[in-house]
C-alpha cells in the first residue's frame, strides 16, 4: 500500500477559525450570500440522493474556483486554497447534515439490516472463519481499530467521518506490516488486510454504517477522495458488501452449521430481552410485596383511630399494591438491567444520538478546556448519585473507586502497550500529522462538537 497523503493533494495545516474569520470579512459578503442562498434552496427540496450529491459537488467545486480568484486569497499557497475548500465543505455539510444523512428510506432500511446482521454474526464469528492467520491475530490492536471506527457517528463533516475509517484501517495495516517484518514474510496485501477489516467491522458494529459510507461517497469533495484515502474507503465499501451478502461459504462453514449459529445468536439476543423483562416484572412484584408487608406492619402497630380492622386495611393494601403473593426468591443483579439496555440499544435506530448527547464521552485530554471541569464534576456527581440509588434499589453492593484501582491500573498498563491515538494520526498523515478535527488544526483549544456548534450558529 502506498504511503501517500491520505487526502490526496491536501497537506496544508488547515485552520477552521482562519476560514471563518475570512468569511466574516466585508469583502467576503458575496461568498456568504451565495452560501446561505444555496443552503436555503437545498433545504427546500425533498431528499434525492443523486440530485443532492450532484448539487453539493457542483457548488463546492464552483466555490473552490471562486476562492482562487478572490482578493481575500490573493497570494495564497495551494495548501491555503485547499484549506479554504475543506473549510467550505465542513461548513456547508454541517448545515445540511440533518437533511441529507440517513434521510432516504432505502438507506435507513440498509442500516437496519446491516446492523442486525452484524449483531448476529459477531456472536459466533472467529478469525479462523475469515482465514486470518494466527500471526495476524491481535485482540489489543483490533480493539483499538474498533474504537476508531465506532467514533464515526460523532462527526458531521464527510472528511471527519472518513478519518475515522482511515485511522481504523491504519491500525490494522500497521499491525500486518509489523508482523510481516518481524517474521520476514512478504508485504501484506489486500488478501491479508480485507479479512481483518471485515472482522473488526463486525465486532465494532458501528450504527448506520451504510448511511455513513453513502454520505462520504456522495458529499466528500471528489477531488479529495483520492490516493490512500480512496484505497481504504474502497476496502470499507467491500466490507459492507461482504457482510450484506454473507453466507455459510463466506465464513468457511457448511450451511447447517451457519444456520444453527444464526438461530442460536438470534435466540441469545432475544433471550436477553425476555430475561430482562422477567427481571423487571419480578422486581416490581417484589417491590409491591415489600411495600404491602410494610403497610400491614404499620397497621398492626398503629391501629386506625376509627377502629379500622386489619382485614379492611389488608383489602386497601391489595387495592393499592396488588394481590400478588409471590415470595422474594432472588437478589436482583445489576447486570440484568444492563443486559436489557444493551439488547434494546441494538434495536434502536437512533441509538447513536444517545451517546452524542454526552459531550465528553469521546473527548481526549487535549479537547478539554478549563471551563469544562465544572461540567465534568457536575456530571460525575449526578452519575454517582444515580449509581448509588440504583444499587440500593436493586439490593446490590456498591463498588467504590478504591475497589477498582487495581483493574484501572491493569487497563492503563495494557493501554500503554498499544499505539496511542496521536501516533495513529501521525501515521495516517505522514506529511504533517493532521488531526481528526476535519483537518482544521485548533491547537487543542476546542472540541469537535464545539466546532460544529459554532458552524451551526454562524
Amino acid at each position: 500500500m502506498e504511503n501517500s497523503d491520505v487526502f490526496g493533494s491536501s497537506s496544508a495545516p488547515l485552520t477552521w477559525h482562519d476560514f471563518l474569520e475570512r468569511m466574516r470579512h466585508p469583502s467576503a459578503a458575496d461568498f456568504v450570500k451565495a452560501i446561505k442562498s444555496f443552503i436555503v434552496s437545498f433545504l427546500n427540496n425533498a431528499p434525492d440522493a443523486e440530485r443532492d450529491s450532484k448539487a453539493v459537488q457542483e457548488f463546492l467545486g464552483n466555490m473552490e474556483a471562486a476562492f482562487r480568484a478572490h482578493p481575500l486569497w490573493a497570494g495564497s499557497t495551494e495548501e491555503e486554497l485547499e484549506s479554504a475548500s475543506e473549510g467550505m465543505e465542513k461548513y456547508v455539510m454541517t448545515k445540511l447534515f440533518a437533511r441529507v444523512f440517513a434521510s432516504i428510506p432505502e438507506d435507513v432500511k440498509a442500516d437496519e439490516q446491516l446492523n442486525e446482521k452484524m449483531a448476529l454474526i459477531q456472536q459466533f464469528v472467529r478469525p479462523e472463519n475469515l482465514d486470518i492467520k494466527p500471526t495476524y491475530q491481535n485482540e489489543t490492536s483490533w480493539l483499538l481499530a474498533q474504537k476508531e471506527l465506532q467514533k464515526i457517528n460523532m462527526y458531521k463533516a464527510p472528511r471527519d467521518k472518513l478519518v475515522c475509517i482511515l485511522n481504523c484501517c491504519k491500525v490494522i495495516n500497521n499491525l500486518l506490516l509489523n508482523v510481516s517484518l518481524a517474521s520476514n514474510e512478504d508485504h501484506p496485501g489486500a488478501d491479508e488486510f480485507l479479512p481483518v477489516l471485515i472482522y473488526v467491522t463486525v465486532k465494532a458494529n458501528p450504527p448506520q454504517l451504510h448511511s455513513n459510507l453513502a454520505y462520504i461517497q456522495r458529499f466528500r469533495l471528489q477531488t479529495r477522495l483520492a490516493g490512500e484515502a480512496a484505497y481504504f474507503f474502497t476496502n470499507m465499501l467491500s466490507v459492507e458488501s461482504f457482510i450484506t451478502n454473507i453466507n455459510a461459504k463466506s465464513l468457511s462453514m457448511d450451511d447447517l452449521e451457519f444456520e444453527k449459529n444464526m438461530e442460536s445468536a438470534q435466540a441469545l439476543l432475544s433471550g436477553l430481552c425476555e430475561s430482562s423483562d422477567n427481571f423487571y416484572g419480578q422486581t416490581n412484584q417484589n417491590f409491591d410485596l415489600a411495600t404491602k408487608a410494610e403497610s400491614e406492619d404499620h397497621a398492626a402497630t398503629h391501629p386506625h383511630p376509627h377502629g379500622e380492622s386489619s382485614e379492611t386495611k389488608s383489602d386497601m393494601s391489595e387495592e393499592l399494591y396488588g394481590k400478588n403473593d409471590a415470595a422474594l426468591d432472588k437478589v436482583p443483579s445489576i447486570a440484568d438491567p444492563e443486559n436489557k439496555g444493551a439488547a434494546l440499544l441494538l434495536k434502536e435506530e437512533e441509538a447513536k444520538q444517545i451517546f452524542v448527547d454526552f459531550p465528553y464521552l469521546y473527548s481526549e485530554a487535549g479537547d478539554l478546556m478549563v471551563g469544562d471541569i465544572d461540567d465534568l464534576l457536575n456530571n460525575y456527581r449526578q452519575l454517582v448519585i444515580k449509581y448509588v440509588c440504583l444499587a440500593r434499589g436493586l439490593g446490590v453492593a456498591i463498588q467504590y473507586p478504591s475497589l477498582l484501582s487495581t483493574q484501572v491500573r491493569k487497563f492503563e498498563q495494557s493501554e500503554s502497550e498499544a499505539p496511542k491515538d496521536s501516533e495513529i494520526r501521525k501515521e495516517a498523515y505522514p506529511k504533517n500529522g493532521m488531526q481528526r478535527d476535519s483537518g482544521f488544526n485548533l491547537e487543542n483549544t476546542k472540541s469537535q462538537k464545539q466546532e460544529e456548534e459554532a458552524a451551526e450558529q454562524d
